[in-house]
């Protein structure tokens, strides 16, 4: 089993808050978490229609029933419960980690929480899993880019598991617009809104234009906005707002699109082969792609806000991450796998503006990670690991 790096944040989550969920994209691994984490305490899905119904029936009684606390999954399928585990949780002695909520869908689980639980719960947000837990676990190849076209999901991973990748993300795809999308759309649009993933996949790694995808999806950009804000809130994609310190210069306003996923993005885009990624014109927003999600894991698995944003001038003149967190890093993500000064140019030239000290580096597909004239050249084996 590969150990999450997740699960420190989570033990310590659980020692302050009497209630934890773990949120993040389906297939992620959030049940294994749970239940790996805190193996003494009762497991419950609410995948099973007659505990469903039992905990909906009476919810209070149901969790008064595990006097030692649960791991509930699929929390969200009895939207009751909620206010019952508050009302325990405010009546009975304060007892951290009592309670542990996982779910898929981040509409209904997300909604929930916020409204019920909100001063009580600790969240810890599971992406797929990272480059540093396939190299703890010692399972980290030597190219990059079979990950690059084939992603993270947990079950590539599972020895006891033998999917056809096409087949795996159809169905990922289909499952997720029947049981999440669905629910927050019109059914009548989910064909649109398909098409729209498929956009997005295209300007991953670029400027957001909803006018644009409006235009191709045959939607309102009103729509294209909460599409989007469907998609970021159930780990699809993920939006880089522009660097707010403008060094004195006109800067654009407009986020940036990110697939959590490259494996997914690949998908989308018809790319079929990690040979064909290699031609492919999007190989370079599939490693920026990648760089990015590596750096959101990070921060995520610590328990923290991702802190990322990009800068660019109405010049023109661009870094691809400003990453603030107990320092300020400046990053270039290339696909070249060679330490060439050119790399760092942009780097080198924000540093120079910014008056309070600033890390830069550059996110490379070479195997050394190394510093060269104060700029740390990182590893692909290395991402996420800052």
């Amino acid at each position: 089993m590969i150990e999450r790096a997740a699960k420190e944040t989570l033990i310590r989550l659980s020692q302050q808050f009497p209630v934890v969920a773990v949120t993040g994209p389906r297939q992620s691994g959030k049940s294994t978490l749970v239940k790996e984490t805190f193996p003494d305490k009762r497991y419950v899905s609410f995948d099973d229609k007659t505990i469903r119904e039992l905990a909906a029936s009476n919810p209070r009684d149901f969790i008064r029933a595990f006097k030692d606390g649960v791991i509930i999954d699929e929390a969200q399928k009895v939207p009751e419960l909620f206010d019952a585990i508050k009302l325990i949780v405010d009546s009975d002695e304060y007892t951290p980690g009592k309670y542990i909520l996982t779910g898929s869908s981040q509409f209904k689980l997300k909604k929930n929480i916020k409204e019920t639980l909100s001063g009580r719960i600790g969240i810890v947000n599971l992406l797929p899993l990272s480059i540093m837990e396939l190299s703890r676990a010692g399972i980290l190849g030597s190219d990059a880019y079979d990950y690059a076209f084939n992603g993270f999901y947990t079950p590539f991973y599972d020895d006891a598991k033998h999917f056809n990748r096409e087949d795996w993300f159809e169905n990922y795809i289909d499952t997720y617009l029947e049981r999440d999308v669905a629910e927050a759309i019109k059914v009548s649009n989910l064909s649109q809104f398909k098409k729209f993933i498929q956009f997005c996949a295209i300007y991953s790694g670029q400027m957001l234009n909803m006018e644009s995808i409006s235009r191709e999806i045959g939607v309102t950009a009103n729509t294209i906005k909460s599409w989007l804000s469907i998609l970021e809130s159930s780990f699809i994609i993920h939006l880089l707002e522009p660097d707010t310190n403008n060094l004195g210069r006109s800067i654009v306003k407009t986020p940036k699109l990110y697939f959590v996923d490259v494996g997914l993005m690949c998908y989308l885009l018809r790319i079929e082969s990690k040979e064909e990624l290699l031609l492919s014109r999007f190989k370079g927003a599939v490693v920026e792609t990648m760089a990015v999600s590596e750096l959101m894991k990070e921060r995520f698995n610590k328990g923290r806000k991702s802190e990322l944003t990009y800068f660019r001038d109405s010049n023109g003149f661009e870094v691809d991450v400003i990453a603030d967190w107990h320092k300020t890093y400046a990053l270039e993500v290339k696909s070249e796998s060679d330490t060439e000064k050119r790399l760092s140019t942009n780097v080198r030239k924000y540093i120079s503006l910014r008056e309070t000290e600033t890390k830069g580096c550059v996110y490379y597909l070479g195997d050394i990670t190394c510093d060269i004239g104060n700029i740390k050249y990182v590893s692909w084996k290395d991402w996420g690991n800052t």
